[in-house]
Formats: structure tokens, sequence, C-alpha cells
């Protein structure tokens, strides 16, 4: 059977974790000064993908657990 392809946009956006995956949070980039410091608190710690999209997202990272 061939190898198959992962999708490397979508390897660098999720990670794998022990309950799913995780992603970073968007709106993090640049323009952080006119944005509360609690929005950018919040906006540190990882998303966590909900396990309905879960299922879009293994096809495209097919050898991740």
């Amino acid at each position: 059977m061939p190898k198959l392809k992962t999708n490397r946009g979508a390897a660098k956006r999720f990670r794998a974790t022990a309950g799913g995956f995780k992603c970073r949070a968007s709106h993090r980039n640049h323009i952080l000064t006119k944005k509360p410091s609690k929005r950018k608190r919040q906006l540190r710690r990882p998303d966590h993908i909900d396990p309905t999209d879960v299922g879009r997202l293994r096809p495209l990272l097919p050898y991740v657990r």
C-alpha cells in the first residue's frame, strides 16, 4: 500500500494530545496594543478541537496516533 501524504498546513496548525487535538488561538499575531490584556491573556492557552471536527482532521494527519 502506498504512503499517505500529510497535509503540511494542518501539520503546522494542529498537535495531537491524549484527549484529541489542540491548536493555537487566532487573533494573537499583530495589532496587540488595542486589545485588552484580558483578551490577550485568554488567547495564550491552546484551544481544543471539538470532537465532532476530529473526523475531518484525521485524513489530513494520517500518521498522528
